[in-house]
């Protein structure tokens, strides 16, 4: 009589059936998860490409291996920030519109963001501080933060913080003077035809305009993420008091 599997010796057949149904489980396991459930799927992949632009842009406006002759470092670093820019709206887009939508995406487009502007505005302040000091790149980064942190403690309350027209206002007018910035720092005009126009100019009202933004965008989001918590305190309140009238009722029938 044979020994059982536990024993010194198994029995053929078993072995041969128990390999079998591992065969069929690693057959079914592949068939199982789609390319579409992997997590760096392309919405990440775009993500991860903004935050690899990130330090080349660094890069070429702290180098001085670029040839400047004729404005090729803020042509190429102008265009780097505008790409990076774009690929905020790509990535969102296609996640929303194949349904992509992740952890890691949900994690890193945030998180690529803040790390664009902050990089962006702290290059900016050694490569042109005449238009950018450094209280500016306080300001800016510090609204960065204080909008992180709010729509995290809102998200470990229970409920989000809607990116607001004002927010989104904000992002255009940065790529505007982050861009005109750069420009700057070659080019004081830029003649367009029968047309001049003044870049200094540009850049100048487009930095305080900015800064204005940040400072009121941030008190939306504020008083948004006040008025949001109140409720939900409110309610927490109310639920709290409900279930105590009930354990009193409770105690008082027995």
């Amino acid at each position: 009589m044979k020994r059982s599997t536990f024993g010194r010796r198994r029995d053929p057949s078993f072995c041969a059936l128990l390999s079998r149904i591992r065969l069929e489980d690693n057959q079914v396991s592949l068939r199982d998860f789609p390319a579409a459930t992997f997590v760096v799927n392309l919405p990440n992949s775009i993500t991860l490409i903004r935050i690899c632009m990130i330090p080349l842009l660094m890069w070429v406006l702290s180098t001085s291996r670029l040839s400047n002759t004729n404005g090729e470092k803020e042509i190429l670093a102008s265009a780097l920030f505008i790409a990076a820019s774009i690929t905020d709206g790509i990535d969102g887009y296609i996640a929303r519109r194949r349904g992509q939508i992740t952890t890691m995406g949900i994690l890193l487009d945030p998180l690529a963001d803040k790390l664009l502007i902050a990089a962006a505005f702290i290059t900016l302040v050694q490569f042109n501080p005449r238009l950018v000091p450094a209280w500016v790149a306080v300001v800016i980064i510090g609204r960065e933060f204080l909008v992180s942190g709010l729509r995290a403690i809102a998200a470990s309350e229970g409920f989000t913080i809607e990116a607001s027209d004002l927010g989104k206002f904000k992002m255009f007018v940065q790529i505007v003077s982050v861009v005109a910035v750069i420009l700057d720092h070659r080019w004081q005009e830029w003649p367009v035809g029968r047309y001049v126009f003044s870049v200094h100019w540009i850049a100048f009202l487009a930095i305080w305009f900015m800064v204005a933004l940040s400072l009121i965008s941030a008190g939306d989001y504020f008083a948004a993420f006040w008025r949001r918590i109140d409720r939900h305190a409110a309610k927490r309140q109310r639920k709290a008091f409900i279930l105590s009238r009930r354990k009193k009722r409770n105690v008082a029938a027995v």
